[in-house]
Order: C-alpha cells, then sequence, then structure tokens
C-alpha cells in the first residue's frame, strides 16, 4: 500500500516538474522541445519509483540515422516509461487525442509534436495520420501500440491497421519490439505496483516496400513476430485473432514475387 502510494504522487509530481522543465526549455529556446531532454529523466524517475529492473535485447536492430516506425505490444501504462528508456532516438508516440487536454502532460504533448489520433472521428483520424506521414518522412521515428488498447491478460491481441497504413504511406520500415512483464509490474486499470523485471525484445526492422496496399497482410507479418519475440521471453503470446491462431505464429514469408507476364 505505501509502495502504491509513492508511486502515485511521485508519478504526478515527476511528470508535472519534467513537463513543466521542458515546456520552459522550449520558450526559452524559442524551438520545439527535444523529447529526450524531458523523456530520459522522466523514464528514469519513475522506472526507478516502480522497482523496475529492465533488461534488453536487440538494442543493436535500432536502425542509425533513419525515421523507423516502433510498433509493440501494450501489456501496462508502464510501457511508455519503459521505451522512452531504451530508444536513444527523439521518438514521439502516437497517442489518443484526449491526452491532449490533460493538464502539464497534455500541454507538453502538443508543444513537442506528439501524434494524436481522434479515433472517434474518422475523417479527422485520417487527416492527422496524413500528417503523422509527413512528419515521419521528414525524419521523426514513431512508437506505435498497433492493438490499439493495453492486453488485460498479457495475451498479444489482434492488431488494428491504422499503423501499417502509416508505414506504407510514409514508406519507412517497421521495428518489431515485444515486451514482456509489465503486466505484473503495473495491471490495466490498476495501481497495484508490483516490483519486477520487464524484458524487452527488439527484432531487425521490417521493410515495408514488399507490402504496397497490403496493410492488414503487413499488420498480421509484424504481429506474428512480435509473437515470436514475446513467447522468447516467456510471454503468452497472442490470441486468437480475425484469421490467425494464437501461441504459434504461422510461418514467416515474404510475398512471393509476381509472376512474368
Amino acid at each position: 500500500m505505501l509502495r502504491n502510494l509513492f508511486c502515485i504522487f511521485f508519478t504526478a509530481f515527476w511528470t508535472v516538474l519534467m513537463c513543466t522543465c521542458g515546456m520552459v526549455h522550449a520558450l526559452l529556446a524559442r524551438r520545439s522541445p527535444a523529447v529526450t531532454f524531458w523523456a530520459t529523466p522522466w523514464s528514469a524517475g519513475l522506472l526507478w519509483a516502480g522497482g523496475v529492473k529492465l533488461k534488453v535485447e536487440g538494442i543493436e536492430n535500432i536502425p542509425k540515422n533513419q525515421a523507423v516506425i516502433f510498433a509493440s505490444n501494450h501489456q501496462s501504462t508502464a510501457d511508455i516509461p519503459v521505451l522512452f528508456s531504451i530508444l536513444p532516438l527523439n521518438v514521439r508516440f502516437i497517442a489518443k487525442h484526449v491526452l491532449g487536454y490533460v493538464p502539464f502532460l497534455g500541454w507538453y504533448l502538443r508543444l513537442a509534436g506528439f501524434i494524436l489520433i481522434n479515433r472517434s472521428n474518422r475523417k479527422k483520424a485520417i487527416e492527422q495520420l496524413a500528417h503523422a506521414a509527413e512528419r515521419i518522412r521528414a525524419g521523426t521515428s514513431i512508437i506505435a501500440f498497433p492493438e490499439g488498447t493495453r492486453s488485460e491478460t498479457g495475451e498479444i491481441l489482434p492488431f488494428k491497421k491504422g499503423v501499417f497504413l502509416l508505414a506504407l504511406k510514409a514508406g519507412v520500415p517497421i521495428c518489431p519490439i515485444a515486451i514482456e512483464g509489465s503486466a505484473q509490474l503495473m495491471p490495466k486499470n490498476s495501481w497495484n505496483i508490483q516490483p519486477g523485471p520487464v524484458h524487452v525484445k527488439i527484432g531487425p526492422p521490417i521493410h515495408t516496400t514488399d507490402y504496397k496496399d497490403e496493410p492488414v497482410k503487413l499488420a498480421e507479418h509484424i504481429r506474428a513476430l512480435i509473437i515470436q519475440q514475446n513467447v522468447a521471453l516467456g510471454g503468452k503470446g497472442g490470441c486468437a485473432g480475425p484469421s490467425k491462431p494464437t501461441q504459434t505464429p504461422p510461418p514467416l514469408s515474404q510475398p512471393s514475387p509476381p509472376a512474368p507476364p
């Protein structure tokens, strides 16, 4: 109980402090704030408060000098500081637009140019994704959770195709990331903090050029990779999706080349 109360108050205090510092720095520098200026100490503080022991595999797979979309499974709110702490890039998250109205945090997200998507308004969401594609082509890497929500069971949920439409539109690779352990650390809709290990596995980037106009096929391929990585970390794999079975993913193969005329 004491740890839970400490984590709640520390998270609120540390988030307000770091967001304020980031906004003041941006105003003094008269430019959009570098996310790493805020996210690195913010993430380190939250992971320390939660007693997280972080283990990461595949850091060498992070593309250098190239924009990329990092696609990760989503077990807990803790996934956000976990990913911020291991990705040495000036990345942005795709997040629900309602976060933009949260005092301090939302102000910072808007100022720093995070991608806030209004999923309840399809026309608006399409416009926001088009703007996000422009940002990515200009060199901004993005972190996204294709499940669209946190998994309550730890199993990887079916993926929504919006992230993959964005990757195809921007013409950038997707880097699959599997997280395991954050659900035990901080379950969905709970502040019952349980200190412990969180394992992350980063896979090699997957080029999207072979999946032109096939976002569903691309989503299935990336989901199968993340399921494999999650199982390798001791996770539950994936739940039954619309067209794919559970734990053991299907064989991965690139699309066959077109037949000669």
